[in-house]
């Protein structure tokens, strides 16, 4: 009996201590990202950002099909992300911005991984109306990437791992501290999406464009996804109905700012 006591003293004790280093590592790690003046947890830098989106690239198009087989789209794509990129603080960033149109003619999406690697598929590119929305879509796309949330995802996701770790061991816990972690990540990423919104607006805005064509944006997503759309809290992504609403405010804070007024 002594010594099973003193075995779970043991496992209690290391345990706690795996816990300790998870928060004393997460704790070292937060930065100030000098884009959007936001406190995050981030443990890896630019370069290794960039690195990590270029490995996932290859897998990532052949997933969607590959690229689009029309260079003048793949072109214009190209044209309008990178009027977005050098018009906005995108430009002063170390990251590698490249703008991919993917072959994929059935999900209707766009994404960005670490580092600069932004995505739309045929599908998505065809429901747009104009110019204006696809800049829209591109430029919400940005914003992850300057929001560096991937990162974060990857550094939240590497700290819940390490205290599940150490809940298992100390008391059998991990899968209830996991699944804490889980919804911590939940709704983190809505609040992604609504950062990206915003410096998406901003970016359209720098660039020449209307913003009030992302809320078309939101339009062909919520179309997109049906009456039978997952519930928010449910999802990583906000509501579109929501998105729209809060799409608006940043439009209206940006113009009461003077920002994009002749």
């Amino acid at each position: 009996m002594l010594r099973r006591g003193g075995s779970w003293k043991i496992r209690i004790l290391f345990g706690l201590a795996i816990v300790a280093f998870a928060y004393f590592n997460r704790c070292s790690n937060t930065v100030v990202n000098p884009y959007t003046q936001r406190e995050q947890v981030i443990n890896m830098d630019s370069d290794q950002e960039i690195a990590i989106g270029l490995q996932a690239m290859p897998q990532l198009k052949q997933q969607h099909g590959g690229d689009f087989p029309n260079q003048d789209l793949q072109d214009f794509v190209d044209r309008v992300g990178m009027k977005l990129v050098n018009n906005s603080i995108a430009k002063d960033t170390p990251y590698r911005y490249e703008f991919h149109l993917l072959a994929d003619d059935k999900t209707i999406n766009a994404f960005a991984l670490p580092g600069g690697q932004i995505f739309i598929t045929y599908a998505l590119l065809a429901k747009l109306d104009n110019e204006d929305q696809l800049a829209g879509v591109l430029g919400h796309e940005i914003g992850h990437v300057i929001g560096r949330h991937s990162a974060e995802r990857i550094a939240e996701t590497e700290f819940w791992q390490t205290v599940s770790q150490g809940a298992s061991v100390g008391a059998d816990a991990g899968g209830l501290v996991a699944g804490i972690g889980q919804n911590v990540l939940l709704g983190n990423g809505r609040d992604d999406e609504l950062e990206s919104d915003e410096l998406g607006v901003l970016f359209m805005i720098q660039s020449g464009y209307d913003p009030e064509e992302m809320i078309g944006v939101m339009q062909v997503l919520k179309e997109a996804a049906g009456p039978n759309r997952t519930p928010e809290f449910q999802s990583t992504h906000p509501d579109p109905d929501n998105r729209m609403e809060k799409i608006r405010a940043a439009i209206e804070k940006y113009r009461d700012q003077g920002i994009g007024v002749n």
